[in-house]
């Protein structure tokens, strides 16, 4: 997550001669010399970034303590749900100076599926949200990809946090995810997310098997991990179904996303709800037609009839007509990769949005 998420801002940070400091609790020897190759130093913490252990929290907010005592930072700046609330609560107790939190998107808890919440989700969500009135408001600047989660978060919860900026997207390096003209003999569509129902995976799935029947020629890959204990996740064995019936390419892990990306037509994330999908913006940047829905998050990467197509979550019909449309007419696959090359080059800039988020993390301390 350090690497692929924060890479450019640690590279700024670090050529800035600022002392940076990278906590995380899924360190290996390579990702490890990987961080310290960028300028900072790489520190182990015992945060589980998933499941619900109040011990375990504690013991790691403790550790958290300890750490930040030890190396004493001018500023703490988190990310992700629990190292915000966490990493909030132990800044604060440790008393450093400057506290920055940044949420990019409210996680699955405030992700509305289709048939409702599960009575598991809305205990996370009270959970969550009794976190976050504990933690945010010790915040010195909160920091948001999209207004709707300020809506959603801070105000529908009335949480009296000092500060709030919306970032917008994080930005993608335009240098590697560089344009090139999509194939379109034969069309293929690409998925790329975790393999959740929130996601959309379902829809994607039920959409490739109708298009599959009057279109055999189309390609549709779906790329993204598993997760089999989410009761909302796709199990293996159902995506066999699939591949034995060729009706996807799923490849396993990959390494080298932006290049399945080049080698397809249209990007698809019908996702449920986003913060600001990474993942898109990187398809943008290669010059790809965007379908995605007009849900939190999603809706802000595309201009609906311009660089692709907005449709409503959980309908996949929906999407097979929209798929339907780039097979019947494969001239705007090309047409509308070039806008989304143009928007990221003007709104996902991985400088530009690094030199927005700086401003934000530094506050007055900027020299």
């Amino acid at each position: 997550m350090m690497i692929n998420f924060r890479k450019e801002f640690i590279i700024k940070l670090a050529g800035q001669n600022f002392k940076i400091y990278c906590l995380a609790g899924d360190y290996d020897d390579v990702s490890r010399s990987r961080v310290e190759g960028l300028g900072a130093t790489a520190l182990d913490y015992k945060l589980n970034s998933k499941g619900l252990n109040p011990l375990g929290d504690a013991l790691a907010v403790y550790d958290l303590i300890r750490l930040i005592k030890k190396y004493q930072p001018d500023i703490v700046f988190s990310f992700f749900v629990k190292p915000v609330i966490f990493g909030t609560i132990a800044a604060k107790l440790a008393g450093v100076p400057r506290i920055v939190g940044m949420l990019e998107g409210l996680g699955g808890a405030f992700t509305l599926h289709k048939n409702g919440s599960s009575a598991k989700t809305k205990f996370i969500k009270f959970i969550q949200i009794l976190l976050y009135k504990l933690s945010l408001p010790l915040l010195d600047k909160l920091i948001l990809l999209n207004s709707d989660d300020k809506k959603d978060l801070i105000d529908r919860y009335k949480i009296g946090v000092k500060s709030v900026e919306i970032l917008g997207g994080i930005g993608v390096d335009l240098a590697k995810f560089k344009y090139s003209q999509a194939p379109a003999k034969p069309v293929s569509f690409i998925f790329v997310a975790r393999l959740l129902a929130e996601k959309g995976v379902f829809e994607y799935l039920r959409a490739a098997k109708i298009i599959k029947q009057k279109h055999k020629e189309v390609k549709f890959y779906i790329l993204g991990s598993f997760d089999e204990t989410n009761p909302f996740g796709l199990k293996k064995r159902q995506l066999d179904m699939y591949l034995n019936d060729d009706i996807v390419i799923y490849p396993g892990f990959v390494d080298n996303v932006d290049e399945w990306i080049a080698s397809s037509s249209v990007f698809v994330l019908p996702s449920y709800r986003e913060g600001f999908p990474r993942s898109t913006q990187e398809a943008m940047a290669i010059g790809r037609a965007v379908i995605t829905t007009d849900s939190v998050g999603c809706k802000e990467t595309v201009i609906d009839g311009l660089n692709g197509f907005l449709v409503p979550p959980y309908e996949y019909e929906a999407l097979v007509r929209k798929m339907e449309y780039f097979i019947q007419n494969p001239g705007t696959i090309d047409t509308m990769g070039l806008e989304s090359r143009r928007i990221a080059e003007k709104k996902f800039d991985v400088h530009k949005a690094n030199d927005r988020l700086l401003k934000m993390v530094l506050g007055d301390q900027i020299s």
